[in-house]
């Protein structure tokens, strides 16, 4: 049996990836700050506990969703949360001998070229615009480090826009066209994890991206179908309007002042 370690269980996408692993038949262990729900065991992993740590034991795959979700996070929450959190479950899940860990990264990471026309691969350069997307940036990273030191596989998804509840594109999601263009159907997200759970032993490290089929995307997912197989089932036309150009001509000027500031202040001294 299939034996899976979700952090972060009790939030959006570990409670729909929950409900998918159990029509599998998967074994679950899962983990959370808070813990409503009794199948769930409540535990602060930003702290090292070896109580906590024993759930790792031989998993066939660890989850890692939990971490400060906001984009508005502040530095704080971010080194405690997503910095200090991250270093102890990779940890954990490669002492007490996990096969494969699937680090729930972000297009944070790479949030500083919406405003280009190319296409957003894996290898592309990041360029995070906040400490979350830099939070994120580092957990890619420490997974690369991982699976080269330790036999420990590691999958990082730039996970697409995945709301709450029924997950419905449209225009009222935030960030524009850019948002709705990386919507992430329910359907397609659960595809993907599952996926990357039962990929080959010989996937080493990668970084993929996970959004469903969307008019006008520009992320690649043909190294995502590559690398374990993913085929987007579900796919949505981005709705355009007046107000939504406004928002996006809005952002990008903010961006480029904020860039233009930047370039300033490394030219100065000190």
């Amino acid at each position: 049996m299939t034996t899976v370690v979700i952090t972060g269980a009790g939030g959006n996408i570990g409670t729909k990836l929950r409900r998918h692993f159990e029509s599998l038949g998967w074994s679950l262990r899962l983990l959370d700050a808070t813990a409503a729900d009794p199948a769930i065991r409540q535990a602060d992993l930003a702290v090292w506990d070896e109580a906590w740590v024993q759930e790792f034991r031989d998993a066939d795959a660890v989850i890692h969703l939990a971490a400060d979700p906001s984009p508005k996070a502040s530095w704080e929450n971010i080194v405690r949360l997503n910095f200090d959190l991250a270093l102890n479950v990779f940890e954990a899940a490669a002492r007490q001998g996990a096969r494969r860990l699937i680090f729930a990264s972000s297009n944070w990471a790479v949030a500083g070229h919406r405003f280009e026309d190319w296409p957003l691969t894996p290898d592309t350069p990041p360029y995070p615009v906040n400490p979350y997307g830099v939070s994120k940036l580092v957990g890619e990273r420490l997974g690369r480090s991982y699976s080269e030191r330790w036999p420990l596989s590691v999958v990082c998804f730039r996970i697409g826009y995945c709301q709450r509840g029924e997950n419905r594109p449209g225009p009222h999601m935030g960030w524009g066209l850019w948002g709705q263009r990386m919507w992430l159907s329910d359907r397609d997200m659960c595809q993907g994890f599952e996926k990357a759970v039962t990929a080959p032993a010989t996937l080493r490290f990668a970084v993929l991206n996970l959004m469903s089929r969307n008019d006008g995307m520009r992320w690649d997912l043909e190294p995502t179908r590559a690398a374990i197989g993913y085929v987007p089932l579900d796919h949505a036309t981005p709705e355009d309007s007046d107000e939504q150009r406004t928002h996006t001509e809005t952002a990008r000027h903010a961006r480029r002042l904020v860039e233009a500031t930047e370039a300033f202040i490394q030219d100065q001294r000190w």
